[in-house]
Parts: C-alpha cells; structure tokens; sequence
C-alpha cells in the first residue's frame, strides 16, 4: 500500500547537507544528522519491545534528541504520548496508567522520575544523554519507514483537564500531515525559512504547528530550550520567523532592545494558544511596524482559522477558516445563528481528531450529527469570514438571568491606562445566580480606584455585565501555554468572602 506517514511528508530529509536546526549550546545537525538519530532511536524502539500501534509516553525536557524520539515514534509507526514538563506526579501517573504505554522515557528531574513504573520499559533522556541515547549508540539503525495509512494514529495529546480528568485526543497521520501541508502553503513557509523555535515540544503549537511546519517545508529550526528574552533577542537576527503565546510578545514589548531595527528582517511573527489583545497587536505594530498574525487551533484539532498572511490581520480575530477546513457557528438547537450572533464554534475538516482515547461516550457527545466538532468556544463569525472568539462555554456568566461573555467586559477594561489585563469570571451569588467579578492587573506606578472603574463601565455595558467586584493581584495564573486559568481564579475567589 501506499504509505501515508507523516515523516515521509517532511521534505528536508531530501535534502541531507542542510542544516536543520541549531541549538543555543552551538550544535548543529543536518537533516542527515536527524535522519540518522531517529533511526537509532526507532532501533532502540524495536529493541525494547515496542510494536507498530504502541505508545510511547514522554516527560522530557525540550533538546534535538527529544524531536528525535518523536520523528522514531513516527517512522517506526508507534503513538506518540508527550506529557507536559510541569505535570505533577499524579498527573503523570494518570496518564500513563490511561495510555497504557509499551515504553516511558523521561528526563530526570521531572515528575515521572519519581513514579514506579511496573510493567513498560523505562529509559531516562537528558539533552545529549540518558540511557535512551547511550542505547541508541550500541543498536543498529532501523531506518525503514513504516507504511502508515492516513487514519494511523500518530499520536495521543492529553487536553489540559480543567473540567475532571484529562482525555487523550487521538491525531492521526493524515491529521497533522494535513493541517501542516496547509499552515506551510498559508503562512508562505519555503527552505529559505528560519524558525526561532521558543516553544516546548510538548504541546500541539511547538510540535504540530512549529516543528511540523518547518519540517515539511524543509526549513531551519534554532531551537531554544525554553522562552527567553535575552536569549530571543541574541537569535533573533538568524530568524526569519517567530512564534511565541502572547506571553511572549508582551514581554518582549517590555524590553527596550525589541526595536524595529531588531525585527525589520522578520516576515512573520504568529500568535495562538490564547488571545491576543488588541492592545498588544497596536504595540506591537507601534513599536515593529509589523503585525502580529493570529491564529486559533485546539489540542483536538490543531490549526483551524488564522488571519491571513497577504490580507487583513484584524486585532481580537483570529481569521478565516483555513483551506479545507469548515466553521459554522451554532445556537443551542444546533443550527447556524445569524452572521454576527454569538453561538457555539464547531468545525470539520482533515485535520479534526479521530476522537479520544478509550472514552467512547464523551468523543460521541463531542460530535454533531453531521460530524461537525463541537469545540466548546463561544463566538462569531463577521461578514468577511472572520472568526472572533468570545470565550469558553463554561466561561459565560448568567447573571440575574442575562448570559454575559467574559471578553466584552475584559475589552473594556483593558482598555484601561491602569490595567495591565485582566480575567472575568463568574461566582456563585444568591440572588443573581452568578455574579460578575474582575481580576485585574495594575500597570506599575499606578492605583486602581474600583468606584471609579466600575462607574465607567456602567456608561459602556449593559448594566448586567457591570462587575459586582473588582479584584487586584500581581499576576493572572496562566498554564505552560499562556492561557489564563479561570477555573484556578474561581476556586480561589468561590473561598473568599464577598
């Protein structure tokens, strides 16, 4: 048969004497040099038991040998299960007791490290070292590829799990052969391209999005182990391309060394993971005279919209549907609102996940009828096709029988010379149901008059949208992605007298 395997998609690897990525460290491997070690560590795959249609769990730090084990799990047909480097023990032992893996690799020093694992095998991976490469220098290459059909599992991400336990999202081959076949062609990647690369390898947008991408179209990767300002701007100059969370941008924003004299050789920076706000996209533009490509993808489904690389980029959208890929946005009976009316998110396309490991029931739930994937984001779509997201589902507040989204209220007040940002959730209230509360972050130097900001806001929304409370902290707690934990900042307030 004709073999669909996602490695075989990757472009570089005909092209051996090209450098394929570089290190802060001062390596450099060529893509016979990554070629060559992830065939010795397919070898290593063999050795120790694993089959085609195996998993292989992984809890490793970010280096060359750790996108090495991912390429051998490809080309040797195992699933890949990486685990975020900041999992707890318990988070760990989970997923591994769900996945059920044939072998587990960790770097020491991380969780899974301290798990007594009984049954898979077990090797250890630490940059250059570990006995995962010490073993891969004592086996023989296992170069062939495996003939993958396009609907072969390629791997198991684990959402994050803010509502109960985890799921693993089953991708597949043809998933993110897809979906990074049409990121390529859409943000106009080619050979010529360098990629900062400052994001883990853990998650969709460091491994599917960037890695895949720059892989596919044969492309240079600098491959920083975690995001750093310094080290950002002492690469910066060797890249044609960044991605980062906006995390990313808003401390570079804070340095006075990001200048448009530092960027002027970039073609493109891109945003996901969270929302970008529109005031960082116009600093953005201020400082760089460039502007900031959004874009919006899921664990389940990698990339899905993103604003367009040679048309508008609109600050708070995150663009049009992607090619081939389908966007509807539906009312509570299921059927496409009007354009412009907030509704649920659904999408369909190649690049959707065949469903979630070993949870049968919650991958039919997660399905319309017609195969549409019920994303569980609110938003909307304009009359250019535009996506704009206005929160999570479980995000919304009803309060006194109004349903309020977070991001109209956060819009208004990060508008504010004051506030830095700030996060909208809902408590619970006994005679509104929910009351809307504001967590926010002063800007260093000034003070927040909370019956000053809430009058204002009362000239601006509708009068249930208003906060009941104004809540100040130093920093809004955020996942290893960027994404603002409101389930965290709900616990926390729930406890906390009103």
């Amino acid at each position: 048969m004709t073999s669909a395997n996602l490695f075989e998609t990757f472009v570089g690897f005909r092209a051996p004497t090209e450098v394929a990525l570089t290190t802060v460290d001062g390596r450099s491997l060529r893509y016979a040099d990554i070629d060559s070690l992830s065939a010795k560590i397919a070898g290593v795959l063999c050795d120790r038991g694993v089959r085609p249609g195996d998993r292989v769990a992984a809890q490793i730090n970010k280096s060359p040998e750790a996108l090495g084990l991912y390429l051998a799990c490809l080309r040797f047909g195992a699933i890949f299960v990486p685990m975020n480097t900041a999992y707890t023990k318990a988070e760990a032992s989970y997923i591994i007791a769900d996945c059920a893996p044939a072998l587990v690799v960790y770097s020491p020093g991380l969780s899974t490290a301290d798990l007594e694992i009984d049954g898979p095998a077990v090797e250890t991976l630490d940059g250059r070292g570990g006995s995962l490469m010490q073993a891969a220098s004592e086996t023989a290459a296992l170069s062939p590829v495996f003939a993958a059909a396009a609907s072969d599992p390629a791997a198991i991400l684990y959402t994050s799990g803010t509502t109960g336990q985890p799921k693993g999202a089953i991708l597949s081959h043809g998933n993110l052969a897809s979906n990074a076949a049409t990121l390529a062609q859409a943000w106009r990647f080619s050979q010529a391209d360098t990629l900062l690369h400052a994001l883990p390898l853990f998650h969709a947008h460091g491994l599917f999005v960037a890695s895949n991408v720059a892989l596919i179209s044969g492309a240079k990767q600098i491959l920083l182990p975690r995001f750093d300002v310094d080290d950002v701007l002492q690469h910066l100059g060797n890249a044609s391309v960044f991605m980062g969370v906006p995390t990313f941008y808003t401390r570079l924003l804070a340095d006075s060394r990001f200048t448009r004299a530092a960027t002027e050789h970039m073609r493109l920076f891109t945003s996901g993971s969270a929302p970008l706000l529109p005031k960082t996209f116009q600093a953005f533009e201020t400082r760089t005279g460039q502007q900031v490509l959004e874009r919006y993808g899921m664990t389940e489904t990698v990339m899905i919209a993103s604003n367009l690389y040679d048309g508008p980029r609109v600050a708070g959208a995150v663009g049009p549907a992607l090619a081939n890929i389908e966007v509807r946005v539906v009312g509570a009976d299921g059927k496409p609102v009007r354009q412009g009316e907030t509704g649920q998110v659904e999408v369909r396309g190649p690049n959707i996940m065949s469903g979630y490991w070993q949870a049968e029931a919650k991958t039919a739930e997660s399905f319309a009828s017609d195969g549409f994937f019920k994303t569980g984001d609110q938003g909307y779509l304009d009359d250019a096709g535009y996506l704009f997201l206005v929160g999570r589902a479980k995000d919304m507040i009803i309060s006194g029988g109004f349903n309020g989204y977070p991001i109209d209220i956060e819009q208004a007040l990060n508008a504010r010379e004051e506030i830095v940002e700030s996060a909208v959730i809902g408590l619970p209230h006994t005679d509104f149901g929910e009351a809307v509360t504001a967590v926010v972050v002063p800007r260093s130097g000034y003070e927040i008059d909370e019956a000053a900001v809430l009058n204002d806001l009362k000239s601006a929304l509708a009068n249930y949208k208003v906060p009941k409370r104004l809540v100040e902290r130093d920093s809004l707690p955020r996942n290893t992605m960027g994404k603002v934990q409101k389930d965290l900042l709900r616990k926390e307030y729930t406890a906390t007298p009103s």
